[in-house]
């Protein structure tokens, strides 16, 4: 969408001038010192008509690359998943696309029913009781998800969160409990999953919870049913982060005894966005539902009997003192949520299951495809859904940059983050056989 911008002519600026008792617009700015004022004229092109303006965009414009031109192996978080036409089509509907937040739940009946919806996909999905309205981001819901374990537990001074962790995800913990005296203790992988035995040696009768990623951040599938045993032995409120494609295939979190399960919206249905925005979900057991951060939209019934969504156990610093809130940096994301509720219910249960299973095994085929080039080796042998990691034999700067010259986005370099040599790849179900094939020949020729 273009807006237009037509400036003030010179007889309206007078009538405004006039309007505040201004004669001239130097008066206007009188406050500014003389000396800081400037004297000539801005150092710009000159103006440039409507047609000639919207040329000189568009060529701006295609400097940059793009999905449409370019073919994606990112991943880390953020993933290329197809977006279906319809959502768009319903979001950018002047109902939806306009409304910020439901300040007046009764006569915003239509925000909260949509927010209600998504919150029951969301238990569905995660096999949770309680799903609030949304969060910023992946990384504020593990967050907010600690501060309710810390908060379940008395005198509790430390979390435990697994090395699977998103590296910028535990930053983002850091930052939320720098100031609340929390010792944060990183559990280290063994064979690219949490280990639990080194786990043993971190927990004490003063660790509130435990926060691990499933699929963690190397693409790794981690044992959830250990997981929960564990942190229910030790007497830990148990978080785990998910990547909301995965739960199409695996046992619902729920099932498996988890507390509460946080995750990154983005692939469901929302683009990439330049990395945001997109939206946290956050689902809990109903034990924790009046520490649940946030929105809650519930149903009642009005005074005419007829069906009323409502707002619910508003823990808000909105709605009751500060200190009492269950958080202060927390809001919905409306219509990113909403563009997850409409992406579900257009692909419906076999679509989805579709989605994930093509993510899998076209993961796997690149896998052993770019194994077979003899280029990389096998980091460790572990089972994972749609990402997965590798080392790389040279150097996997000068591969990506390769990689690029043919349009192709081959991967994160996980030097970047403490892995020297290696290179995380992910693979989803718009990722063709022509397209893994092209970037399998690509490896070959690179290294050679």
């Amino acid at each position: 969408m273009i807006h237009r911008y037509i400036p003030k002519g010179d007889g309206e600026k007078e009538k405004m001038l006039e309007t505040i008792g201004l004669t001239c617009m130097d008066d206007l700015f009188a406050d500014i010192p003389d000396e800081l004022r400037l004297k000539e004229p801005l150092d710009i092109p000159p103006a440039m008509s409507e047609i000639e303006l919207l040329r000189h965009a568009r060529k701006l414009g295609e400097k940059n690359s793009s999905l449409s031109t370019m073919t994606s192996f990112l991943g880390a978080g953020v993933y290329d998943h197809f977006v279906p036409l319809i959502i768009d089509h319903i979001i950018s509907r002047s109902e939806f696309y306009t409304a910020y937040t439901p300040y007046q739940p009764e006569i915003s009946q239509g925000t909260l029913q949509a927010i209600f919806e998504y919150q029951t996909l969301i238990c569905r999905l995660t096999g949770m009781d309680i799903s609030n309205a949304s969060m910023y981001d992946g990384a504020s819901a593990a967050a907010e998800a600690l501060l309710i374990a810390l908060s379940d537990k008395r005198k509790s001074d430390n979390v435990l969160i697994s090395e699977g962790v998103h590296p910028q995800t535990l930053r983002v913990i850091r930052t939320y409990l720098h100031y609340r005296n929390v010792d944060i203790r990183v559990v280290p992988l063994k064979e690219g999953k949490t280990d639990l035995n080194a786990a043993k040696e971190l927990v004490d009768e003063k660790t509130a919870g435990m926060l691990v990623q499933n699929p963690n951040f190397f693409g790794t599938l981690d044992d959830v049913s250990s997981f929960s045993e564990f942190c229910s032995d030790n007497k830990m409120v148990s978080v785990l982060s998910v990547d909301p494609i995965s739960l199409a295939l695996l046992e619902a979190p729920g099932k498996l005894g988890i507390d509460l399960v946080v995750g990154d919206g983005q692939s469901l249905g929302n683009g990439h966005n330049f990395g945001g925005p997109h939206f946290g979900f956050l689902a809990v057991k109903k034990k924790y539902m009046r520490k649940i951060p946030g929105r809650l939209v519930g149903i009642s019934r009005d005074t005419n009997g007829k069906r009323a969504y409502v707002l619910t156990l508003q823990a808000r610093e909105q709605h009751i003192r500060r200190h009492r809130a269950t958080s202060n940096i927390c809001s919905n994301m409306s219509l990113n949520a909403l563009t997850a509720s409409i992406y579900l219910n257009t692909l419906g249960k076999s679509g989805f299951r579709e989605v994930a299973s093509q993510s899998l095994s076209k993961a796997h085929y690149l896998y052993n495809g770019l194994l077979k080039t003899g280029a990389f080796q096998e980091v460790d042998s572990s089972p994972f859904f749609k990402e997965f990691r590798l080392k790389y034999n040279g150097c996997v700067g000068h591969l990506l940059r390769e990689l690029r010259k043919r349009n192709i986005l081959g991967g994160v370099d996980l030097g970047e983050y403490g892995h020297e040599g290696e290179i995380l790849v992910a693979v989803t179900e718009k990722r063709t056989k022509e397209e893994m094939d092209q970037y399998i020949a690509c490896v070959k020729e690179a290294s050679a």
